[in-house]
């Protein structure tokens, strides 16, 4: 069966970037990474979620091509970049260190953005030197550090352990996710959705989603179900600002709260009343807005010479 592929017009088309590169991780796992908008403009590197791909961020992408250099990629895995065995937090701190060096100049900082296991992955790599090097400021967008399945409210059950193992199974699942039908739509908006999310914004979600080989997903989930970076949001040095949907069953907005309060350079909260896990496409405008803020705080004038004059 052939995979769903992204919608094809409107805001959540993915744009046709000014160029693609093939970045090779510390372990030799080939990335997919997208480059858009002009050399010496002011740099925003995006990190996506589980499931999910560069086309999560066509909005963003959009919108900020147009004063900004945008550099998405695909985690391994997901998208066009090529599952491989290793997969851990280590691994994703691999792969952005990678990007980084690549895409960047050397002392060129940019704002990282992560949303979900894009924001984990951020994460895993604070206390890279790649990333220190690079990392002006930070958005962290419906993520978290640890403990995943327990504070998951996709099953609809009260806390506890068998919610907390069902979740686990859910994030491990191996059962094919099969074609983007009304009922999945359904399905899917109510795991990861706000209800007031518009039938366009479902259907693009679902369209990556399902679109994610089901052997990344349930690799990954498994990732997810164990995951403890709480050390690692202590290692976050830099300006990290947290956002997050109120109404997020996947990660619930106590995330954003411990993140907060553990952060050493917490720079803001800003939550979306009646967003749920799925930010960058349910409340673009607000997102992207975020993005340009801390640009303009932490990146912008912050190139090196020889890009400025386009060199």
């Amino acid at each position: 069966m052939s995979r769903p592929v992204p919608v094809a017009s409107g805001p959540y088309a993915p744009p046709v970037p000014d160029r693609t590169v093939d970045v090779i991780s510390a372990d030799g796992a080939r990335l997919h990474v997208e480059v858009h908008g002009p050399e010496g403009a002011p740099a925003v590197v995006l990190a996506h979620g589980w499931t999910c791909s560069t086309a999560f961020w066509a909005a963003q992408i959009r919108d900020l091509v147009r004063d900004h250099r945008v550099i998405a990629y695909d985690q391994r895995g997901h998208g066009r970049s090529p599952l491989s065995p290793a997969c851990s937090t280590d691994t994703l701190a691999d792969d952005l260190e990678a990007v980084l060096a690549h895409t960047l100049a050397p002392g060129e900082q940019a704002l990282i953005v992560g949303h979900s296991m894009g924001g984990m992955t951020i994460m895993a790599a604070a206390n890279r030197p790649r990333f220190r090097e690079h990392a002006a400021a930070v958005l962290l967008c419906s993520t978290g550090s640890s403990g995943l399945t327990a504070r998951a409210r996709v099953v609809p059950l009260p806390a506890g352990r068998v919610r907390t193992w069902l979740s686990g199974r859910v994030l491990g699942s191996r059962a094919p996710l099969g074609p983007v039908t009304p009922v999945a739509k359904a399905v899917l908006k109510y795991a990861t959705m706000g209800a007031g999310s518009a039938p366009h914004m479902v259907d693009a979600c679902a369209r990556i989603v399902h679109g994610c080989p089901r052997t990344a997903r349930y690799t990954w989930g498994a990732v997810l179900d164990t995951l403890d970076l709480d050390h690692g949001v202590r290692q976050l040095t830099v300006p990290t600002e947290v956002l997050h949907g109120t109404a997020d069953r996947l990660t619930p907005v106590a995330h954003a709260h411990a993140l907060v309060a553990a952060l050493p350079r917490c720079v803001g909260l800003k939550e979306l009343p009646g967003a749920g896990h799925m930010t960058p496409v349910e409340a673009p405008e607000a997102v992207t807005a975020r993005i340009r803020e801390l640009v303009t705080t932490y990146v912008a004038g912050n190139a090196p010479a020889s890009l400025e004059e386009g060199a």
